[in-house]
């Protein structure tokens, strides 16, 4: 149904919601007396100026004056339109939301339509697991890789038949489903204008966004032929470069995670929850990303990247460090597992089980060590002419990081490290802009660059008494 969601909703849903969970679930608060506090996610801060009041249901920033409602929270911190922050609400309290006819309103059909195909899409290969004739080898390799039934249901993995239009004869002859099954990658259309199935006679993992919903899939042949993993392209609704498999299955299972593990496979994410680590992510198949990165942080505090211990996974890993640098406010951490040659954390943890892959976590390399062995390995620190150098390599990676104690600690080492003094080494660093990083992003602040219906919104959130003032554009 289209349509305005009706006012009274919007106060009922609201009602229902407890800020304090919402923000909770994404920031670390404090409880501070009647109020809850954190450090402002819209601003650097070390001090928390942050304030959630649970008796007002409102949020308000002292330091750069923030302050909203859940749904202007959510419509800051995951850059939430009015509608997708409604729906992002309802979903979490199980509530359907009405529409008023008559209005302008109108939600995208198309994207709509294109969730609806992908799930077409994915019940589909999850059927054939069941019943194709020719499933049993992918049974059978599910199986060999030590996954149970249960894991395979968990992650909703399917399989896609051999031949070349299995899915095109299941979606039907419609010529608008067809042109939307290309444009969603899951057929592909020759230069003689002939379709055919993307996917074919590989296990299937669909990848979903953070309600739940596919957008996306990823196969894997089940032997070594290339290429070992395909994933969905580019759609209007998959974005590879923001999103990250398990992520959602990640939430599901636990409503407070603490730590994520970053590992490139999807049978890594698998294997892993086999072995009772459900927090584990995959990136799909591109060096981590600083969507991805914030993404990450605004579900957990600390990241573990799990890489090959070789020179290309250690150049993976410092990839992932330089994208993570801007964004590592105080009490964001990252860690990095460098894998034995030859290993992978899907063979690894089967070799050496839950308690030991779980010390390696725990016992993994703080950026901060990961950062200067790296760097003192290109460098000779027992020359003045090596400790020069050092701090060169050092300088621009250093004004990536946001104003903060992290950052303050990380310039003491190479402060130690160097032989300078700290106000020195600052000046050198930072120069006379010591206390903002000059190539560090800025920080956008709610409200900032916003267009005047988002305005309008937030002062009807805020002021509903506002909205008999409004005349409709059409008279």
């Amino acid at each position: 149904m289209t349509g305005r969601i009706p006012q009274t909703f919007i106060d009922d849903l609201l009602n229902r919601v407890d800020i304090v969970q919402v923000i909770e679930s994404r920031l670390d608060l404090k409880k501070t007396g009647r109020e809850y506090q954190a450090c402002c996610p819209f601003h650097n801060e070390k001090t928390p100026s942050f304030t959630i009041s649970p008796v007002k249901q409102f949020y308000h920033c002292f330091g750069c004056g923030a302050h909203g409602s859940a749904i202007g929270f959510l419509m800051d911190y995951e850059n939430l339109e009015f509608p997708e922050a409604i729906e992002e609400l309802a979903h979490s309290a199980g509530l359907e939301i009405p529409r008023e006819a008559g209005s302008d309103f109108r939600p995208d059909p198309r994207k709509e339509d294109h969730y609806s195909l992908l799930q077409r899409a994915d019940q589909f290969y999850r059927a054939q697991l069941r019943e194709h004739a020719q499933a049993a080898k992918a049974v059978d390799y599910l199986k060999q890789r030590g996954l149970s039934g249960e894991i395979a249901a968990t992650f909703s993995v399917g399989y896609a038949p051999p031949g070349w239009d299995s899915l095109l004869h299941h979606l039907g002859s419609d010529t608008e489903t067809r042109n939307a099954a290309v444009e969603l990658g899951l057929l592909v259309r020759k230069d003689d204008g002939r379709l055919y199935d993307r996917f074919r006679d590989r296990v299937i993992f669909p990848i979903r966004d953070r309600r739940g919903r596919t957008i996306g899939f990823g196969g894997r042949v089940f032997g070594d032929e290339k290429p070992k993993y395909m994933n969905s392209p580019e759609s209007p609704v998959f974005h590879k470069g923001q999103e990250l498999y398990g992520l959602y299955e990640a939430r599901k299972a636990s409503q407070k995670l603490e730590r994520l593990l970053v590992v490139e496979g999807y049978m890594d994410v698998l294997a892993l929850a086999q072995f009772g680590f459900s927090n584990a992510v995959a990136t799909l198949g591109t060096a981590t990303t600083p969507e991805q990165l914030e993404r990450l942080y605004r579900t957990v505090p600390e990241v573990v990247f799990c890489f090959d211990g070789d020179n290309a996974g250690r150049r993976a890993a410092w990839r992932a460090l330089e994208n993570a640098l801007p964004i590592l406010r105080d009490g964001r951490e990252a860690r990095f597992l460098f894998l034995p040659e030859g290993e992978d954390p899907d063979s690894l943890v089967r070799d050496i089980g839950r308690e030991a892959f779980q010390k390696k976590t725990v016992d993994s390399v703080p950026l901060s060590r990961f950062f200067y062995e790296s760097l003192s390995q290109q460098v000779d620190t027992n020359s003045v002419d090596g400790r020069a150098r050092l701090v060169e390599l050092a300088r621009p990676l250093l004004q990536k990081l946001p104003d903060s104690v992290f950052r303050d600690l990380m310039l003491e080492q190479l402060s130690q490290d160097s032989g300078l003094n700290l106000k020195q080494l600052r000046s050198r660093v930072f120069g006379n802009a010591a206390a903002v990083p000059q190539h560090t992003p800025r920080q956008r602040t709610p409200g900032e660059n916003r267009s005047p219906v988002r305005v309008a919104i937030r002062l009807l959130l805020e002021q509903p008494e506002l909205s008999g003032q409004i005349q409709s554009p059409c008279g």
